[in-house]
Order: C-alpha cells, then sequence, then structure tokens
C-alpha cells in the first residue's frame, strides 16, 4: 500500500488523484489532519486515516500496512511550528510501521546556506532521511508556478508589479509535479536520494511574466525597489514581517540562481511538455 500524507492539500491531493489512474484505490491510502476533508477521497475507495505529523501514535496508525509512504513537507513554520521535528516524528513513525521507502516533497534551492528558509528545511530533512535507514527519494521540485501567479499580486488588475530584483525561476506546475510523483511512486528503484532538478521548460523573472501578461493583452509594468523597502511596503497591506523575510528570502535566492537552470527530467518522466507560465496567465486572465 502506498499512503500520501497532507492529501488535503494541493500537491498531496493531486498525487493521489494521479495515482488513482494508476493502482487500485484499494491499495492507496492518506494520512490527514481531518478525515472529513479527505471525504471524496474516502468516496473512491482510498482508506482514509486520521494522521497529525504532531502525534506520532496517530501517524503509526495512518501508515499501517504501507510499504511506501510519500510524505509531503510540513508548512508548520508558517504558524510558528517545528517542520522538523514533525518530519522526524514522520520518519520514525514510518520505521516503526514497516514503511519501506519515503518519497519527501523536496524543493529545488535544497541546501543549508539556501536565501530560501525553506529551502534549509528541505536540506534538513534530507540528512533526516539519509540516517533513517530507509530507502528515500527526494523530489526536488521546481517552484511551483501558483506561486509565480501570487507573485504577481494584483498585477493583471492594476498594470503594475512592484518587487525588489529577482531572478529567473524555473517555474513547475502543481499537476505535472504530482503527476511525476506518483510515477516515481510506481518505480521503486528509480532515483535514490536526491532526484534531478523537477522542473518547468522555461526560466523565467518577473519581468517575463509582466511580458506574457502584456503580450496576452493586459499591459503590466514591472518595477523594481529596493530591498529594504518590502517590508514597509507589505506592512502598508496588513502583512506581517515574517511575510517580508520570507519574500525577501524568495527574491534573494532567485537572484543568486537556486530556483534554475531549467532541467528536462520532469518532461522525460510525465512524457509530455509541463505546463508553461504563459498558459497559466492566459488560464487566469480567461484567455
Amino acid at each position: 500500500m502506498i499512503i500520501v500524507t497532507g492529501a488535503t492539500g494541493q500537491l498531496g491531493h493531486a498525487i493521489v488523484l494521479e495515482l488513482l489512474k494508476l493502482k487500485s484505490a484499494s491499495e492507496i491510502g492518506v494520512s490527514v489532519r481531518d478525515p472529513q476533508k479527505a471525504s471524496d477521497l474516502a468516496g473512491k475507495g482510498v482508506r482514509v486515516r486520521r494522521g497529525d505529523f504532531a502525534d506520532s501514535a496517530s501517524l503509526q496508525h495512518a501508515f499501517e500496512g504501507a510499504t511506501q509512504l510519500l510524505m509531503v513537507s510540513s508548512n508548520a513554520r508558517a504558524y510558528g511550528g517545528e517542520p522538523l521535528a514533525q518530519h522526524q516524528a514522520a520518519i520514525e513513525a514510518a520505521r516503526a510501521a514497516g514503511v519501506n521507502r519515503i518519497v519527501y516533497t523536496s524543493q529545488i534551492a535544497a541546501s543549508p546556506t539556501s536565501a530560501f528558509g525553506p529551502a534549509v528545511d528541505h536540506a534538513a530533512t534530507e540528512e533526516q532521511l539519509r540516517q533513517s535507514g530507509l530507502a528515500w527519494t527526494s523530489l526536488r521540485n521546481g517552484f511551483y508556478a501558483s506561486s509565480g501567479l501570487m507573485s504577481m499580486g494584483n498585477s493583471l488588475e492594476t498594470g503594475l508589479l512592484e518587487a525588489p530584483a529577482d531572478g529567473k525561476v524555473a517555474w513547475a506546475a502543481h499537476a505535472d509535479l504530482a503527476e511525476a510523483a506518483a510515477i516515481l511512486l510506481m518505480n521503486p528503484g528509480r532515483y535514490g536520494g536526491p532526484t534531478p532538478p523537477l522542473t518547468g521548460s522555461q526560466a523565467l523573472d518577473l519581468a517575463d511574466l509582466a511580458a506574457i501578461a502584456t503580450e496576452l493583452g493586459r499591459p503590466v509594468q514591472r518595477t523594481v525597489f529596493p530591498d529594504e523597502e518590502l517590508g514597509a511596503k507589505l506592512e502598508a497591506r496588513g502583512m506581517p514581517a515574517s511575510a517580508a523575510r520570507f519574500m525577501l528570502g524568495n527574491s534573494i535566492a532567485s537572484r543568486n540562481g537556486e530556483f534554475g537552470p531549467v532541467n528536462t527530467t520532469l518532461e522525460q518522466l510525465i512524457g509530455h511538455p509541463p505546463t508553461t507560465m504563459r498558459a497559466l496567465i492566459a488560464a487566469r486572465l480567461g484567455r
């Protein structure tokens, strides 16, 4: 049985749907904090059990009978939690449940020296997996394309995209990454340890995204302001200081080239061209 954690989130849910195309529902389970939110998966025949990264007993029950675990990274740091403690609890519960292999949703920039905070956590989690004694695969996912759309803010309405200087990002769509994850779960011997970067087919910065929107008939001007102005601008929008640190780290990491370059592994795995940012922006504009 394959168990997927975080299956009510965007990526985890998409991975389960992809697995359902490849395996019987009776061979798939999910571990979620609130089983009621996974009722659609239960209706398809997927085993749904409560599993909370902060409750090791619940994890062992949720992982029961699993041969592989798809561990979606925790977002605990966003609400003041400790993702590494949660990841270690999940790894220990997986070992106790007899799981043979863990597949973890890491990130292209995973490094202890990354300017992007979550990438430091991903690197530390990969070390936890390396020390676990279990077989493991770390999906070095490209930066989510949905985050590219979020980085554009309300520029499609205002025509102005303001942000600190950034760099090229090889954006990757959730749907493509979910498909790749399911394929790798069906091939347990493929990619021990970190995968090659799983990226889209283009590396684009915010100026490129503004240009795409303009080409699609919605003129957007990209303007750059100094890093030190970000906090004040976000505070004026009612956002906390932690959001400024996160976004500034994102900009610095992209300037350092941490979110690229393009790699063809994702396209090779899924067997078709990855979703482009142009297609996603066009969809947002209703084109």
